[in-house]
C-alpha cells in the first residue's frame, strides 16, 4: 500500500462532526415520516435544535474560533472537545427520552449534561482567546484581527446552560403564566441567544466576504454584542414578571441589535446579488429572522402569554432563518475543509446545484403555508419544502466526493452544470403549484362543493365576507345570512379557550384551531342554505351550530348531510359479552396498593386519544388519562399534598377535576390545548373515595371517553385486611367501529351500550379474581357515571362494614350482628364494603341494578 493509497486517519473534526451528520439523517429519516408519527412536529423541533443545531455549533465555533484568532490547536489537544461533544450528545437523548415519556427528573438529569458541557465549552474558548493573544504576541504578530468575534461565541455558550435550566423547569410543569413565561424566557435564551449569537459572530466575518467584500465592519462588533444581550436580557425579566409588554420592548432591543449587524451587508447585497446557495440561503434567512421578530413583538404586545401563541415563533425562526441559515453557511465551510483552490471551488460548484429551486420553494413554500389554508394543503406544502431541505444530504455528500477526487488529482475539477436560474425558476413555480392543486383536491375546496352551495343560483361577481368567532361553545355570529348568488367568504377565529374547528356540510373545513388561530373558508357561490358545525365530539351537541341563509335562493333542505359531527358515522360494533378477549388478553388489576410513604405524591397525567378495546372485539376511540380508560388510581392519607402535571397529548382541549381537593377551579381545572401542560395541587382535606374526571365541555361524553379516575384517602381507623380490590363503574355509548362515543345519545341521557368496572366490560368474568376460605376482603367502589347509577352486591356472601361518601353506615364492631347486601351508589359517590367467604366456590361481583349488570357490570372472584 502506497502513500497515494494510504488510509489516512480521521481528523478530530472528522470525528467531532460525526454527531452532525447522524442527526442530520435521523432528521431526514423523521422528516419523511412526519405524517404518520405522533408528536412529529414536536419530535422534528427539538431534533433540529437540540440535535443538529447545538453539535455544529459547537464543533463550528471551536473551528472557526481558531480560525479567526489565528492559532490552531495541535491534535494532541483535542481529545477534551471531543469528550464534551459525545457527552452532551449523551445528555440530548437523555433530554428527548425525558421528554417523550414526561419524566421531568430525566429530562433535569439531560439538561444537566448539557449546561456542563456547553459552559465547560465556553470557558475553553474564552481560554482559547487568552492563549492564542498571548502565542500571538510572542510570535510578534499583535492581537487577531478578528478576536473580538470569537467573543460572540462565548457569549452564546454561556446561555446554553441558562436555557437548560429553563427546559427542566418547563419539564416539571407550573402553571400559566409561569409556564407561558418559561416558554418565553426558553425561546429567548436558547433560540435568540444559543444560536442567534453564534449566528450573528459567523455572519459578521464570513458574510461580507462570501458576498465579494474585502472589508468587515470592525467597530459595530461590540455595538452589536451588547445590545444583543441586552435584548435578551429585556426579553427574559418581562416573561418571567408576566408583563409581555416589557419582553416585546426586549424583542425590539433584540432586534436592533441585528440591524447592527446586518446593515453592511444591504449595500454589498444591492451591488452583488446572491448568486449561489449559500449567499441567497443565508440573505433570506436574515430576512426571515427580521420578520419573524417584529411578528414576534406584535404578538408578545397584543398579551397574554399563552403557550399556542407563543408557537408561532416555532415556523420564522426554526425554518425560515435557523434552518436556512446552517445550510447556507455549511455549504460555504464544509468546501473550504476540503483544501483551498480548485478542491474548494470543486466543492462549491456542487454546493450550488439547483440553488435557486432549492431557495425558491423553501421560501416560497413557507411563505405560503402561513396563509390560511386548508390542512391537506398544508401537508403538501410541508412535504416540499422538506424535500427541498433534505436534498442537501446528496448534495453535501456529492461536494466532498467530487473535491476528494479533486485532491487526490484522481480528476479533474469539473465544470459546474447547473441549470439556468430561469429554468430553476419556472420548476419552482411549477412544484408549488403541484403541490397546491393535490392539496385542494384531496381537503379543499372543490368544484362539487361549491356546485352543491350554489343550487343552481345564477352568481352575482360579488363577494361576502364574515367573521366568526367560536367561543363559549357558539359561533358568533351562529346565523349568517348573504345574498343568493354571492360568493361566501368566512373568517373563523376561535377566541375561546379550547381547540375548536368548523366544517361545512358542502365539505369546506377550517382543520383544528388552537386558541387564537384563524382560518379562511371560501363556501363559493351560495344558492340554498348551508349548515355548519364543530366536529370535536360533543361540541355540536353543546350547541356549535353555524347556519348560513341564501336570501333569495332555494332551500333543497339539506342538513348535514355531510362531515363528522361527532355523532356515529357507521354502524356501531356488535357485541357480544360472552365472547372470550383472547389469550393475550390482560385484565386490569383491581389490587389496590397500600398508601405510599411521605406526605407529597408526584404524577403525571397524560391526555390521549387513541383507538383501543372495551369489549371482545369492540374498538372505539378512547379518550384517557396516562392510555387507558380510567386513568390512574392514586391513593394517601388525611394532610397528603398531591401535585398532577397534565400534559395534552390529544389533538383537542382536555383538563382535570380532582374531587378530593378543594382549590379554585379558574387555574386548576381550565382547559388546556394540545401540547399544553398545568400543574394540580390539592391537599386531602377529608377522607374517602373521590372521583377526578376531565371538565372540558361537553364534560359527560370526555367523562364517558374514558377521562376520570379514583382518588382513595383512608380513613385513619382503617382496619387491615387480607385484600383491597378497587372497582370503579363507567358506562359506554358506542359509535362506529374505531370512532370516538356517540355523543349523541350521552346528550340525550340515552341507554349506555355497556356498563363497565375498571374500564373493560365482564373483563373479571374472563379473568376472575382470586380469594381463600376466611380471607377478609375490602372492596373500594365508586360510581364515574356520567349517569347510570351502581348497586354494588357480591352473590354468595353479606358486607359485614359498609362505608359510603366518608362515613359508616355498618361496622361488626359497633352494629353487632347487622349485615348488608349492596352498596347503593349514585353518579361520582364511593365507599367500601368488607366482607368474609366461608367457603370455597365462584362468588360473583356485579351490579344488582341488573340490566347494568347484563350490560358489562360483572365479575367473579374464586375463593380456595
Amino acid at each position: 500500500m502506497n502513500a497515494r493509497t494510504a488510509k489516512r486517519p480521521r481528523s478530530w473534526h472528522q470525528r467531532a462532526g460525526l454527531p452532525v451528520r447522524i442527526w442530520m439523517v435521523l432528521l431526514i429519516v423523521v422528516g419523511v415520516m412526519h405524517w404518520a408519527l405522533p408528536d412529529a412536529r414536536w419530535l422534528l423541533v427539538h431534533m433540529f435544535t437540540i440535535g443538529l443545531v447545538a453539535n455544529s455549533i459547537l464543533v463550528w465555533s471551536q473551528t472557526l474560533g481558531e480560525r479567526f484568532l489565528g492559532y490552531h490547536l495541535p491534535e494532541t489537544r483535542r481529545r477534551p472537545h471531543l469528550i464534551r461533544i459525545y457527552v452532551l450528545n449523551l445528555g440530548l437523548l437523555v433530554t428527548i427520552a425525558g421528554m417523550q415519556t414526561v419524566l421531568w427528573w430525566l429530562t433535569t438529569i439531560g439538561a444537566v449534561l448539557i449546561g456542563l458541557m456547553v459552559a465547560w465549552h465556553a470557558v475553553a474558548l474564552a481560554l482559547l482567546i487568552g492563549e492564542a493573544q498571548r502565542h500571538r504576541v510572542t510570535a510578534g504578530e499583535g492581537r487577531a484581527e478578528n478576536a473580538l468575534s470569537v467573543w460572540f461565541f462565548v457569549a452564546s455558550a454561556s446561555l446554553l446552560p441558562v436555557g437548560a435550566g429553563v427546559g427542566a423547569a418547563l419539564a416539571y410543569g407550573f402553571g400559566d403564566p409561569l409556564q407561558a413565561g418559561l416558554v418565553v424566557t426558553h425561546q429567548a435564551v436558547n433560540l435568540l441567544g444559543f444560536l442567534g449569537l453564534a449566528a450573528a459572530g459567523v455572519l459578521l466575518i464570513m458574510f461580507p466576504r462570501l458576498l465579494g467584500e474585502t472589508t468587515v465592519p470592525l467597530r459595530r462588533r461590540p455595538a452589536a454584542l451588547g445590545v444583543l444581550v441586552a435584548g435578551i436580557a429585556v426579553i427574559c425579566g418581562g416573561a418571567l414578571a408576566d408583563r409581555p409588554v416589557v419582553a416585546a420592548v426586549g424583542v425590539g432591543v433584540y432586534t436592533a441589535g441585528w440591524l447592527v449587524v446586518a446593515a453592511p451587508f444591504v449595500p454589498a447585497i444591492v451591488r452583488r446579488p446572491p448568486r449561489t446557495y449559500a449567499s441567497a440561503s443565508i440573505t433570506a434567512a436574515l430576512m426571515w429572522l427580521i420578520g419573524t421578530l417584529v411578528w414576534y413583538a406584535v404578538v408578545l404586545v397584543s398579551g397574554p402569554f399563552v403557550q399556542d401563541r407563543l408557537s408561532l415563533l416555532t415556523i420564522g425562526f426554526l425554518a425560515g432563518f435557523a434552518a436556512q441559515l446552517l445550510f447556507g453557511v455549511m455549504s460555504h465551510l464544509l468546501p473550504t475543509m476540503m483544501g483551498g483552490g480548485e478542491v474548494t471551488a470543486a466543492g462549491k460548484a456542487e454546493m450550488d446545484r439547483w440553488w435557486l429551486w432549492r431557495v425558491l420553494v423553501i421560501n416560497g413554500g413557507l411563505l405560503l403555508w402561513l396563509l390560511p389554508m386548508s390542512s391537506w394543503v398544508k401537508v403538501a406544502l410541508s412535504s416540499l419544502v422538506m424535500l427541498a431541505f433534505i436534498v442537501f444530504l446528496p448534495i453535501m455528500i456529492r461536494s466532498a466526493v467530487v473535491a476528494l477526487r479533486v485532491r487526490r488529482g484522481e480528476t479533474a475539477a469539473p465544470s459546474p452544470r447547473t441549470p439556468q436560474p430561469g429554468l430553476q425558476a419556472v420548476a419552482a413555480a411549477s412544484a408549488i403549484g403541484l403541490v397546491l392543486a393535490f392539496g385542494v383536491a384531496m381537503g379543499g375546496t372543490s368544484p362539487g362543493a361549491q356546485q352543491d352551495a350554489a343550487a343552481g343560483v345564477t352568481p352575482t361577481g360579488q363577494t361576502t365576507t364574515v367573521d366568526v368567532d367560536a367561543v363559549g361553545m357558539r359561533f358568533t355570529p351562529e346565523t349568517i345570512t348573504v345574498p343568493a348568488g354571492n360568493r361566501l367568504v368566512i373568517r373563523v377565529t376561535n377566541r375561546d379557550t379550547m381547540v375548536h374547528d368548523l366544517v361545512l356540510e358542502t365539505g369546506e373545513q377550517s382543520g383544528r384551531l388552537s386558541p387564537g388561530d384563524s382560518a379562511t373558508l371560501d363556501v363559493g357561490v351560495v344558492g340554498r342554505s348551508v349548515e355548519g358545525w364543530c366536529s370535536i365530539v360533543g361540541h355540536r351537541q353543546q350547541g356549535m351550530v353555524l347556519h348560513i341563509r341564501a336570501e333569495g335562493g332555494t332551500d333543497d333542505g339539506a342538513r348535514g348531510s355531510g362531515g363528522h359531527h361527532g355523532g356515529p358515522s357507521a354502524t356501531p360494533p356488535t357485541v357480544d359479552l360472552m365472547a372470550d378477549p383472547g389469550d393475550g388478553f390482560r385484565a386490569r388489576d383491581p389490587r389496590l396498593a397500600p398508601a405510599p410513604g411521605g406526605t407529597v405524591h408526584r404524577f403525571t397525567f397524560e391526555a390521549t386519544e387513541d383507538v383501543g378495546e372495551i369489549a371482545p372485539g369492540v374498538r372505539q376511540t378512547l379518550w384517557t388519562y396516562n392510555g387507558t380508560v380510567m386513568g390512574p388510581t392514586l391513593r394517601g392519607r388525611l394532610g397528603d399534598v398531591f401535585e398532577i402535571t397534565l400534559v395534552n397529548r390529544g389533538t383537542m382541549s382536555h383538563s382535570v377535576d380532582f374531587h378530593a381537593g378543594m382549590v379554585s377551579p379558574d387555574e386548576n381545572m381550565r382547559d388546556i390545548g394540545p401540547g399544553e401542560s398545568l400543574v394540580y395541587r390539592f391537599r386531602a382535606e377529608h377522607t374517602g373515595i373521590w372521583l377526578y374526571h376531565c371538565a372540558t365541555a361537553p364534560m359527560p361524553v370526555h367523562l364517558a371517553a374514558g377521562m376520570f379516575g379514583a382518588v382513595v384517602i383512608d380513613p385513619p381507623d382503617l382496619a387491615p385486611v387480607s385484600a383491597e380490590y378497587l372497582f370503579t363503574q363507567s358506562e359506554w355509548y358506542l359509535g362506529g367501529d374505531g370512532e370516538p362515543i356517540d355523543a349523541d345519545k350521552v346528550a340525550a341521557g340515552g341507554v349506555p351500550d355497556l356498563v363497565m368496572f375498571n374500564g373493560y366490560a365482564n373483563q373479571y368474568m374472563h379473568r376472575p379474581l382470586r380469594a381463600r376460605v376466611g380471607d377478609r376482603v375490602r372492596m373500594w367502589v365508586l360510581d364515574a357515571g356520567p349517569n347510570e347509577p351502581l348497586s354494588f352486591h357480591v352473590i354468595g356472601t353479606q358486607f359485614d362494614t359498609v362505608y359510603k361518601e366518608g362515613a359508616y353506615l355498618l361496622r361488626p364492631d359497633r352494629d353487632g350482628p347487622g349485615g348488608s347486601q349492596v352498596l347503593d351508589l349514585a353518579a361520582a359517590q364511593g365507599g367500601f364494603v368488607e366482607m368474609t367467604f366461608p367457603e370455597p366456590g365462584t362468588y360473583t361481583i356485579l351490579n344488582h341494578r341488573m340490566v347494568d349488570g347484563d350490560r358489562g357490570a360483572m365479575g367473579t372472584i374464586v375463593v380456595e
